[in-house]
């Protein structure tokens, strides 16, 4: 994984599948709660006007000069839960998020959130 100190640099990175297709532009970074660690990243997807962020797990993802590349294929990322431009994940639907990638979900420390923005 890379150092969470590099975060603020990704942002506006092509983000590209295993196959090396564009799915969008990186937009934030989400780190898990419990460690710290980066854990999911919003992508910009979309056409002029109608553009939304959808949520990828960074798990896996290298950086490359030009990118960052995640595991998951450009169709699965596009039918991810997403949000608005200016909006945000509420907590209650942290568990789809990870449900659609199956990936194990587990409330944060006291039931708290598991994702936050950085």
């Amino acid at each position: 994984m890379f150092p969470a100190e590099n975060l603020r640099d990704w942002r506006g990175e092509n983000v590209i599948d295993p196959e090396g297709d564009k799915i969008g532009d990186l937009e934030a970074v989400y780190v898990d709660t419990i460690n710290d660690e980066p854990a999911f990243a919003t992508v910009r997807v979309g056409i002029i006007g109608r553009h939304r962020l959808v949520f990828v797990p960074l798990t896996g993802a290298t950086v490359t000069p030009k990118a960052v590349r995640v595991r998951y294929d450009k169709k699965l990322v596009g039918n991810a839960p997403s949000i608005g431009l200016d909006g945000e994940l509420a907590a209650t639907d942290e568990p789809a998020l990870f449900e659609h990638y199956g990936l194990p979900y587990e409330a944060g420390i006291s039931g708290a959130r598991r994702l936050a923005r950085r």
